[in-house]
């Protein structure tokens, strides 16, 4: 690596702002160099170190890290300090109340959908409440190694069900509450869940989504599959306690056998929860993401590996101080609302901004609004988020306070230059540096990113690797390209943060993500590397698509399409969006004597939406006469 900037005095480079590095974890550029060379070069030494920041039952003792990613030498496995025993949730709420004396300091500051709906919960409230939530888990029958699914809103209870669950060694499978009750049941099977936790509805902007009917449906699909798991179902008030709004949708039927309100279980349960030790490679949450041949893989996720790599990335990644106020916009249903709303900040004992609701409802500069309110300095958004905002011009932010800011983020997709631009100089007002952060589901943690202080940034790129992360770019014969290159990105060397497996299927994994290179993980995305040894990523490799951030199989979007009566054949290929980056494209082949019309393409949106949620809502949908094959 070189210092960058210094090949090409024309191409644009932003440097780190001044007064930022005399305060920073990594203050420049050779701090970084000299960093990531020793986690390259020493890394049970350098992981050892992170992890005296934690408690453990048992110490590590053997080797820091094992692993094999080359399937002709046998099973891929990694293994991060096998051997030793902790608990994530005492690591980030007991340690922060009962070591750090942070009890009264604010973990989240929850805004709802509506301005008037807000609350403040310290991390002694925090700790109360998730083992409330712990001991109701435990009355139910749950026990360690058991799944519970959870299909809720951005309320704090989610939270509190996610780290009740880790506090007794459950495992959280939390599913994004837009997507089908479909694509709910079909997660709840493949986890093979017990509990399910879910909400009576929520107002996501002035829309009503009645979750509790969703989650019916949802347990419906799972009886006709005959893979019925699910013992309990407990529900949140959530849209009856904080809503002044009714609605006769929400009195959906109530299964006496099956179902619990949340307050009747939760509310009489003990405060006091001992926590499970757990070995550090036991289960932590599995998470399914979509797959280029449809199914969704559950990504699982292990517990001491994960609590460091999530808390040491977020530390450095937003360069976060105590006096920080923290917000991540995204959903905790997705990868990003895990590691960088939940489980990184409290592991640091941030304060952080929960939002409910959307960034434009009830006006456009809510947004700008709550970080006004709470003086947030460290803001994590999405391009597409930024794509929206810049609809509406500067205007909107004229009229709030954003000088508490001080980092900015983007995660989820490449963000175009314009869009990084407009966030930097317009929101960021020209002195806040823009981490553009790469990763994924399956890395658990940010990979490739600059660091606020230490990077020199390029609008567009994401720039170079994180502690112990060796990326590295092959051709199509798996043959390693130095220099300025383009071509698949892999990885050659496990982190802590990495994901352990597929849930219950080995061979998958394999196939997925090592048979293509072995002895590389391979990320499925396209990337090219500049003279500065900077990455960028150039996009899918795969049958994917990447859709406001969310990642979209085109294969079950076809399948879902094929399933009307109207439809011989289906393809879907990625069409460009001014807001969501990229959107999809659907081809369709009728059935003889069907006709193509505007009722059926409300059909088929609608049978898209059905299968798999509002997110995969195809924006166009063409008629063809035949779609083209290749000979296989």
């Amino acid at each position: 690596m070189v210092v960058p900037g210094l090949q090409d005095k024309d191409e644009r480079v932003y440097f780190p702002p001044e007064d930022l590095q005399t305060v920073a974890h990594v203050p420049d550029f050779n701090s970084y160099l000299e960093l990531y060379k020793r986690s390259i070069e020493e890394p049970e030494e350098f992981w050892r170190e992170v992890a005296q920041d934690f408690y453990w039952k048992n110490p590590p003792t053997g080797p820091i890290q094992q692993y094999n990613f080359d399937i002709t030498k046998g099973q891929v496995s990694i293994d991060f300090m096998k051997g030793a025993k902790t608990n994530i949730c005492y690591n980030v709420l007991d340690r922060n109340v009962l070591d750090l004396n942070l009890g009264e300091k604010v973990a989240y500051y929850w805004e709802g959908n509506s301005p008037d709906h807000h609350l403040t919960i310290t991390y002694s409230q925090l700790l109360k409440q998730v083992c409330k939530c712990a001991n109701a888990l435990k009355q139910l029958g749950v026990k360690k190694g058991d799944r519970v699914a959870i299909y809720l809103p951005m309320i704090p209870e989610l939270v509190f069900i996610m780290l009740a669950c880790a506090r007794i060694g459950a495992v959280h499978s939390i599913v994004f509450a837009g997507f089908s009750s479909e694509s709910l049941a079909e997660r709840i099977v493949d986890a093979q869940c017990n509990i399910l936790v879910t909400a009576d509805g929520v107002y996501r902007g002035d829309k009503l989504i009645n979750l509790k009917q969703i989650s019916d449906h949802a347990l419906e699909h799972c009886r006709e599959k005959s893979a019925f798991t699910v013992k309990k179902c407990l529900v949140v008030k959530h849209h009856a306690f904080r809503t002044t709004n009714t609605c006769n949708k929400l009195q959906t039927p109530w299964n006496a056998e099956c179902d619990l309100w949340w307050d009747d279980v939760v509310n009489v349960a003990s405060e006091e929860c001992e926590p499970e030790w757990l070995d550090a490679e036991d289960p932590l949450f599995i998470l399914y993401t979509s797959g280029s041949t449809g199914k969704p893989k559950g990504i699982l996720h292990t517990t001491a590996g994960y609590l460091i790599y999530t808390s040491l990335t977020f530390k450095y990644v937003f360069d976060y101080h105590h006096d920080d106020v923290y917000w991540c916009t995204a959903d905790i249903g997705w990868i990003t609302g895990h590691s960088y709303i939940t489980y990184g900040p409290l592991a640091n004992g941030a304060t952080s901004v929960l939002f409910e609701g959307i960034p434009v409802y009830p006006h456009v500069g809510r947004i700008w609004e709550i970080i006004e309110k709470h003086r947030v300095s460290k803001f994590y958004t999405a391009p597409t988020a930024i794509r929206l905002l810049m609809k509406f011009g500067s205007e909107p932010l004229q009229k709030y306070d954003l000088s508490s800011l001080r980092v900015l983020g983007t995660v989820g997709e490449p963000i175009n230059p314009e869009a990084w631009l407009w966030y930097h100089e317009v929101v960021g007002q020209g002195r806040c540096p823009v981490v553009d952060t790469f990763w994924q589901t399956e890395t658990g943690g940010h990979v490739l990113t600059p660091l606020p202080a230490a990077t020199p940034l390029k609008p567009g790129s994401a720039t170079l690797p994180f502690f112990g992360v060796q990326p590295t770019i092959l051709n199509e014969h798996g043959e390693e390209l130095e220099g300025e290159a383009e071509g698949y990105l892999v990885f050659r060397k496990p982190w802590p943060g990495i994901m352990r497996g597929i849930y219950q299927n080995q061979e998958r994994f394999q196939n997925t993500y090592f048979k293509k290179f072995p002895g590389f993980y391979v990320t499925g995305d396209g990337c090219r590397r500049d003279k500065d040894g900077y990455y960028w990523i150039t996009g899918r490799i795969d049958d994917m698509l990447n859709v406001s951030g969310h990642l979209l199989s085109t294969a079950e979007v076809e399948a879902a399409l094929s399933e009307h009566p109207a439809v011989a054949e289906a393809a879907v290929v990625s069409c460009p969006h001014t807001v969501k980056g990229e959107c999809l494209y659907c081809f369709v082949t009728l059935k003889d004597s069907q006709e193509f019309n505007h009722t059926l393409k409300e059909e088929l949106k609608r049978k898209v939406r059905e299968k798999i949620g509002p997110i995969a809502t195809p924006d166009f949908i063409q008629n063809a006469p035949g779609l083209p094959k290749t000979r296989s």
